[in-house]
């Protein structure tokens, strides 16, 4: 390693879409979603719903979600997701969608009724029989129960991804996720017996008194499950989260977490899709989002929907009474509330062409230049060489007449890499975003 890579800190932020939440502003005038949707393809849209409920709030997160919702808090919600569903089935009259997800928060903190519920609303509001396509499921070990699962395997569920974190009880309280390995392995047993084509695990290194270790032992717990995708995420502490709130130093030795756990997935004979993502050879990947198609369609509060030219959703928040807040605001919606776009981003030809760069170069195959000349017209050399160039250099990106792809170390720096390569304008709403 040069001199110049130590001074580019690995874990700067988690591109997981681009452009960030962060960046979105009010919208004004509001545009009519039917205003929105025209012209834009409908016959393979992804559907995502998002339920921001969960049991509790790990110290890391930062997600928009909130703890302890009582029954009639997630009634409400479902009401009013209902009511979003009409209103874009009037947007989108013959909406034609082709893999979908639940997420959350924990959206098996909804009772088997109120997941039958969620599914019904689909299939006759969105007439949309999730049996038919591939569709994935977030759950957690103590949310992960028999009858929850029964439904979900009832309703079409393909895959089914669990948020373990370690398998070490220590480890577990030390990023204030309180469980037990003896409930984790009996939440993974009952996913197993329920016969999910994918079962995806979670794990988080750089925790507290983390060694190689203790982060290989969770790998081996993990891989006794043989699961068909892993997913490796460094421990971010941020601000509003519980760990975040401590006066600690967390970033000492992830990059060598990161290097000890890829290099035992890949013997284990685990196949790297990105950064943070192994995968079984052949299985999998039908429910995954390919970045660079347009057309996701959001429904809930913390639900992002993305057309070619605008990405919008609701106001976003981590701190508990925002989210509360906002999610309290959300479920009073009239129906007349959801036929319009509120918060969002909207993306000019450059930032189109930097999204498409961003998110496939963060992709373990890379970015190939005939799709990206198909698209936009030229090559993504020529637009964004200058900036390419530096990690080049590095020996961190490597460029042939078909491909521009990270090379194994700068997989590694996907987390510095990602947001560099941010436009000024991103970067400027992202900087003026007041936390909350």
């Amino acid at each position: 390693m040069t001199e110049i890579d130590t001074a580019i800190s690995p874990y700067d932020g988690y591109v997981y879409a681009y452009p960030h939440k962060t960046a979105y502003r009010p919208l004004d005038p509001r545009p009519a979603l039917r205003d929105v949707w025209a012209g834009e393809r409908t016959d393979a849209l992804f559907l995502y719903l998002h339920i921001p409920f969960c049991e509790m709030r790990c110290g890391f997160c930062n997600l928009f979600t909130r703890t302890g919702a009582p029954e009639e808090l997630v009634g409400a919600y479902l009401d009013a997701l209902e009511r979003q569903a009409y209103a874009l089935r009037e947007a989108l009259p013959d909406p034609r969608f082709a893999v979908a997800a639940v997420g959350g928060g924990t959206p098996t903190y909804l009772s088997p009724a109120e997941l039958n519920r969620l599914f019904d609303l689909t299939e006759n509001v969105l007439g949309t029989d999730l049996r038919a396509i591939p569709v994935s499921v977030e759950t957690s070990p103590a949310t992960a129960t028999a009858d929850r699962l029964a439904v979900l395997a009832d309703r079409g569920a393909t895959r089914v991804s669990i948020g373990v974190q370690s398998f070490v009880d220590a480890e577990a309280r030390a990023a204030v996720r309180p469980q037990r390995r003896s409930e984790v392995e009996a939440a993974l047993g009952r996913i197993r017996d329920a016969a999910f084509e994918v079962l995806n695990i979670d794990l988080i290194y750089g925790i507290d008194g983390q060694t190689p270790r203790s982060w290989r032992y969770s790998l081996d717990s993990a891989l006794e499950w043989r699961p068909e995708e892993l997913y490796l995420y460094p421990l971010y502490v941020r601000p509003l989260t519980g760990l975040g709130r401590r006066d600690r130093d967390w970033d000492d030795q992830r990059l060598d977490l990161y290097r000890v756990g890829r290099d035992h997935l890949l013997e284990a004979g685990y196949e790297q899709v990105s950064m943070r993502m192994f995968r079984l050879p052949g299985s999998g990947g039908s429910t995954e989002y390919c970045c660079q198609t347009d057309g996701m369609v959001g429904l809930g509060c913390g639900a992002r929907s993305y057309t070619r030219s605008l990405h919008y959703s609701y106001e976003y928040a981590v701190a508990a009474r925002h989210v509360r807040a906002i999610i309290d605001d959300f479920v009073r919606l009239p129906a007349g509330e959801f036929t319009v776009a509120n918060v969002g981003f909207r993306l000019d030809d450059e930032e189109m062409r930097r999204r498409h760069l961003i998110q496939s170069l963060l992709q373990a195959d890379g970015m190939a230049r005939a799709g990206y000349r198909e698209r936009f017209g030229g090559d993504v050399m020529d637009d964004f060489g200058v900036e390419l160039s530096r990690y080049a250099g590095l020996g961190w990106l490597e460029s042939d007449r078909d491909l521009v792809r990270l090379t194994p170390e700068g997989l590694a720096y996907s987390d510095a890499i990602g947001p560099a390569l941010f436009s000024g304008r991103v970067e400027a709403l992202m900087q003026a975003y007041e936390e909350r």
